[in-house]
């Protein structure tokens, strides 16, 4: 006999379906949605069969990606999809010598790189596949609005995207004060291509728990006091009862 009503690997779906997750906004929900992200240690096949080289035999292929790690701290930087891959290495490269554990992790740099959207620097921890990722968008506002969320994999890259998608849809004056003309040029660049309605922007890159509690502010109402609404009910019948009086009018 099972344990639970319902197996624990579908609880986090069925949490989705009752209460105040019900009421989060649809397009939000619709971002939870589990995608694969584009392979990045490993390249897809995409077969199920193909012949052997050297005999022309027909063989069945086996497509499984790489399981990989993304630490917690990978969150604070822009990995570019990549993460730590456990493994087996020789000892003293002899293939008969006994396997030893191995983790191989991506190479991390600090550079600095710039908003033309928010107008700011930040230092990231970046790694050499993010930059070039960077360079073939043609930017870092680029990199960060066309990467999905599956690809980005950062809460930084998310909290950036959603502060530049708020940007364009408000049209924030306080980006170059001094220069609306500059200001307009980059509005331009950018707003065909990404800007969208700012109460779906404000929800881009939530986590589930920030998303709860923005919600649960929404449909928060300050408690109106009971003496305010015994008084308000005291005047309604004071003033019930003065039109079912009789009015009495003096004839001249």
């Amino acid at each position: 006999m099972p344990l639970h009503k319902y197996p624990p690997k579908i609880w986090e779906a069925l949490k989705l379906k009752q209460g105040i997750y019900t009421r989060l906004p649809k397009h939000y929900l619709k971002s939870l949605e589990q995608k694969e992200p584009t392979p990045v240690h490993w390249r897809p096949l995409g077969v199920q069969y193909r012949a052997n080289p050297k005999t022309g035999q027909k063989e069945r292929v086996q497509d499984v990606p790489i399981p990989i790690y993304y630490p917690p701290f990978s969150q604070d930087g822009l990995w570019g999809g990549e993460g730590w891959i456990s493994g087996y290495r020789y000892a003293n490269n002899d293939k008969l010598s006994t396997r030893l554990k191995k983790t191989w992790k991506p190479q991390l740099l600090k550079r600095e790189l710039y908003s033309e959207i928010l107008d700011n620097k930040f230092t990231v921890t970046v790694t050499p596949r993010t930059l070039n990722l960077i360079d073939a968008a043609y930017g870092f506002d680029f990199y960060i609005l066309k990467t999905p969320k599956e690809d980005l994999n950062s809460k930084l890259g998310m909290d950036l995207k959603r502060a530049m998608l708020l940007r364009l849809a408000r049209k924030d004056k306080e980006l170059y004060p001094d220069d609306p003309v500059k200001r307009e040029k980059v509005y331009s660049k950018y707003k065909q291509q990404f800007e969208i309605p700012e109460e779906e922007a404000e929800w881009v890159g939530l986590s589930l728990e920030e998303a709860v509690e923005k919600q649960r502010q929404l449909e928060h109402k300050e408690p109106e006091p009971l003496f305010k609404a015994c008084v308000d009910q005291l005047v309604e019948e004071l003033h019930i009862q003065k039109l079912l009086e009789p009015h009495l009018t003096e004839k001249k």
